[in-house]
């Protein structure tokens, strides 16, 4: 797979479309879908004329059936919320309904009193995955993003399982772009909160690497192109409050940038 492509979605009011980004930050409107041919150097080959993003919408750049999300997946992270390391992947589910894109804004429930950012590394599917090996899984991946898990914390303490703290519309934030060619391990996450630093671990802290959960999680359910994994937050994790901007930055992908408001 080609090296260094960045794939973004956006939206020019009705018309939405993929776009490879140039390193001036310019976008090139491609004419293919990019995951029916989930080959970039096919992308370089169907792209327009560069065009500028000021004015556009970005959007998540992928459009996932499902949102599989990995709890508890770097040990401090764990103990700081006092819960025990996990034995296998801890799995849960977000709606693709609580996507938004990169300058998208979180909004905060008010049936919630504490609502937290999890800067997280995303997986993008690229190739069907169905009970595929650890070794077979990188060639099923295209590529990788940022994602904010925002979660209601009050909410999952009460409820026990996931699906309300962390279903919420606008608390999944994806984006700026979908990175191809980078190797995760080598990979930092990072969060900022109003230009403050709140969380930066590397991707090597996981407790269950990329190629793990692709083959767990296939082995449970089928990923199909598109698919989202959040990989799980590092320690650091804390509250939002209305008029904050949070970011979480990968180097290599860029910063998903979100401002908070409430609902």
């Amino acid at each position: 797979m080609a090296a260094g492509a960045r794939l973004a979605r956006f939206a020019d009011g009705p018309h939405v479309f993929h776009a490879l980004l140039d390193d001036d930050g310019g976008a090139r409107p491609l004419a293919i879908d990019p995951f029916a041919y989930p080959d970039p150097a096919g992308w370089h080959a169907a792209a327009g004329a560069t065009r500028p993003v000021a004015g556009l919408v970005w959007l998540s750049p992928c459009v996932p059936t499902k949102i599989v999300g990995v709890g508890r997946n770097y040990r401090e992270h764990a103990q700081e919320l006092g819960h025990p390391v996990p034995a296998e992947p801890l799995l849960f589910l977000k709606p693709p309904s609580a996507i938004g894109g990169h300058g998208a804004v979180i909004r905060l429930p008010p049936a919630s009193q504490q609502v937290d950012y999890e800067g997280e590394l995303g997986v993008v599917i690229g190739r069907t995955a169905c009970r595929v090996s650890e070794a077979e899984a990188p060639a099923h991946v295209i590529g990788y993003t940022c994602v904010n898990d925002v979660t209601a914390r009050d909410l999952q303490a009460r409820d026990v399982q996931f699906t309300r703290s962390k279903g919420y519309d606008t608390f999944c934030p994806v984006g700026p772009c979908l990175a191809t060619g980078l190797t995760p391990e080598r990979l930092r996450i990072e969060t900022y909160v109003n230009g403050s630093r709140r969380q930066s671990a590397p991707a090597t802290a996981m407790i269950f690497g990329v190629a793990r959960l692709v083959s767990a999680i296939s082995h449970i359910m089928t990923l199909v192109p598109g698919d989202l994994i959040a990989t799980g937050t590092p320690e650091g994790v804390g509250p939002l409050r209305a008029g904050d901007e949070v970011e979480v930055v990968i180097e290599g992908i860029g910063r998903l940038r979100n401002r908070v408001e409430a609902l």
